[in-house]
């Protein structure tokens, strides 16, 4: 998929598929670095990081372990409360091990702070966080991200596993989405 299959649904590009691909070998990098001769266990956060965990599980040079989650936060329409439900949980046994959550986006932080406290819970070596987004100014609580890729502006995105009514994830960039597909 790519630009000319979704006509005028996105108003711009904010990142190439080559800018995602750019900072994921630097995130690899920094990540082999940081984890050479530990064991690292991702843990993907469906449906969003599928994208993010696959480019960058490829990228690392030495033996991972993978695991995924799905958690829903809801609240009022398109704004999370930070009340967090697991819809589907690990399946691997956290206890000693080093655990990076790899994320696709980070808004408000709410739900991944849940997330963060309840895998610390389980009694890990470490948990840490790569996000190849970050929503500076949507921040309600700080969160932090020991490998990120960028900070975007407050927009409407999709693409790169992000998506508006399950579509739009397969588009291999960033793209803020035309408010005329979104406000009715």
């Amino acid at each position: 998929m790519d630009q000319s299959d979704v006509g005028t649904d996105l108003e711009k590009i904010l990142l190439s598929e080559e800018d995602l691909g750019k900072k994921l070998d630097e995130m690899a990098a920094k990540i082999d670095e940081d984890y050479a001769g530990r064991d690292l266990l991702l843990v993907g956060v469906l449906k969003g990081a599928v994208m993010v965990m696959a480019d960058l599980s490829r990228r690392l040079h030495h033996p991972i372990t993978m695991d995924w989650m799905a958690v829903s936060s809801y609240g009022s329409g398109t704004k999370s409360s930070g009340v967090v439900r697991i819809l589907k949980d690990l399946d691997s046994d956290l206890s000693g091990r080093n655990v990076l959550i790899v994320e696709d986006i980070i808004d408000s932080g709410l739900t991944l702070s849940w997330l963060v406290s309840n895998l610390r819970s389980r009694g890990p070596a470490s948990v840490e966080i790569a996000a190849m987004l970050r929503k500076p100014d949507a921040a309600q609580t700080d969160v932090d991200v020991k490998y990120l890729g960028y900070d975007i502006p407050n927009e409407f995105v999709v693409g790169y596993g992000l998506d508006y009514a399950e579509n739009y994830r397969n588009l291999p960039f960033v793209a803020t989405l035309a408010p005329h597909v979104y406000s009715g």
